[in-house]
């Protein structure tokens, strides 16, 4: 099972989109500053997130989400559901 998920931070008001099989230890690594590239927005929050089969789907989903914008892929995640 693969994840792809959303997160948020307040402190910079940035979204960050990835993919992991273990949301639960990615979450403690992005939070504590070991993934570089975002360690000024600590800490992030997870605002959505997808379960999937496959490492590809979940790929694929990421490609789209960044291609999107993470604020505009939730904001008509929101839409299509109500």
């Amino acid at each position: 099972m693969f994840i792809v998920y959303i997160l948020y931070s307040e402190t910079t008001q940035k979204y960050f989109t990835g993919q992991t099989q273990d949301i639960e230890n990615r979450m403690p690594e992005h939070n504590s500053g070991e993934t570089t590239s975002i360690k000024n927005g600590i800490p992030w929050i997870i605002v959505w997130r997808k379960e999937l089969e496959t490492r590809g789907e979940a790929m694929q989903l990421e490609k789209k989400i960044k291609s999107r914008g993470a604020k505009r892929f939730i904001e008509d995640a929101d839409s299509s559901a109500r």
